[in-house]
């Protein structure tokens, strides 16, 4: 069993605690915090595991093999990179980093210590999100042609972030994880406004150019009345939609579309065809995110959402910032962190 340390005992830190310890190839051995009584509240008065405010006496503790951080995204690097030299395996909860830069050096700490660096990006390991990846990688909805998603609800407003970098994360690593081989977004335009005066972008529309000349694009919003949650990844065959909201038939495929006739008659024609909803399992992502975890220390190898997926994300938020601050217009991707794309 791989020893298991969660460092946050905040909104996130709770769900991390009840994963790892359902999780069979895990044990939970502490508890962090650097509110002692938060942890201890979370933990439980019958607890065995340990609730402590120290991060030295946690990255000193030999039954720790790995920990998982759950604590503001300006402390990532900070806590992240004193567990890698601490010889620890690291869960890091999204965003990677405060930058790229900062993400880099993560990425570049675990590679040379041989340590499993993995991202909760928890919807990469949803049944629907995982069906998704199938469809586009084994071509059943045929040539990628756009995504197009809504993440929107009365949320939690943070308090040192926008919505861009609370939000866009979800939608930027989902689509990373489906897009198919050699596939990947060159440049990023973003608009947003701050309509509640909280001194920071509170609505946002994000959009990615990829390099097939698809077109990907969010739109997210922390001020919203009603909730809502989908996800159309359109193909040259099919058009799958995901709705997150319905737990009856939450992703359905559609035979739909436009058809380009060849030769010189280019009138178009629609395909009006059979809509499927497939069978999906059960179960919550987060056990599976704590699942592959574990696989990845154990085998030695890079987890599905490793630290270059955080990389590939941070360099389109970061595209995405400037964007924002120059009037929306497309903002490259740097190159280099495309490197080691999703298999």
């Amino acid at each position: 069993m791989v020893g298991v340390a969660v460092i946050g005992a905040g909104y996130w830190g709770p769900n991390l605690v009840r994963n790892i310890q359902a999780t069979p190839q895990l044990r939970l051995i502490s508890l962090c915090d650097l509110d002692l009584s938060r942890a201890q509240a979370v933990l439980g008065r019958y607890s065995t595991v340990r609730a402590t405010s120290s991060l030295q006496e946690v990255l000193a503790d030999p039954e720790v093999d790995a920990v998982a951080v759950a604590t503001p995204a300006a402390t990532h690097l900070e806590v992240a990179l004193a567990a890698i030299e601490a010889g620890k395996h690291v869960l890091v909860e999204k965003p990677l980093a405060a930058s790229h830069a900062d993400g880099l050096k993560l990425v570049g700490a675990a590679e040379e210590r041989g340590l499993v660096l993995m991202l909760d990006h928890t919807f990469c390991y949803t049944p629907e999100v995982q069906r998704l990846r199938r469809l586009v990688h084994d071509g059943e909805l045929g040539e990628l042609q756009y995504v197009d998603s809504v993440r929107i609800n009365l949320g939690l407003v943070q308090p040192d972030i926008d919505v861009l970098w609370d939000l866009a994360p979800h939608d930027l690593s989902i689509l990373d994880a489906i897009l198919p081989p050699g596939v990947r977004p060159v440049a990023v335009a973003a608009h947003g406004s701050d309509p509640a005066a909280l001194g920071r972008a509170c609505v946002a529309y994000l959009s990615a150019q990829l390099s097939n000349g698809a077109i990907a694009h969010a739109h997210l919003n922390w001020l919203s009345p009603t909730k809502i949650r989908t996800t159309i990844v359109g193909g040259s065959r099919r058009t799958a939609v995901w709705n997150d909201l319905d737990r009856t038939m939450p992703l359905a495929i559609y035979d739909r579309g436009v058809d380009w006739p060849d030769g010189q008659d280019r009138r178009v024609s629609y395909r009006i065809g059979d809509m499927v909803a497939p069978a999906l399992p059960v179960g919550e992502a987060l056990r599976a995110v704590m699942a592959e975890f574990a696989a990845a220390i154990i085998e030695g190898r890079p987890a599905l959402t490793d630290g270059r997926s955080g990389l590939r994300v941070l360099a389109q938020l970061e595209a995405a910032s400037a964007s924002l601050a120059t009037g929306g217009v497309f903002v490259p991707v740097a190159n280099g962190a495309m490197d080691g794309g999703a298999a």
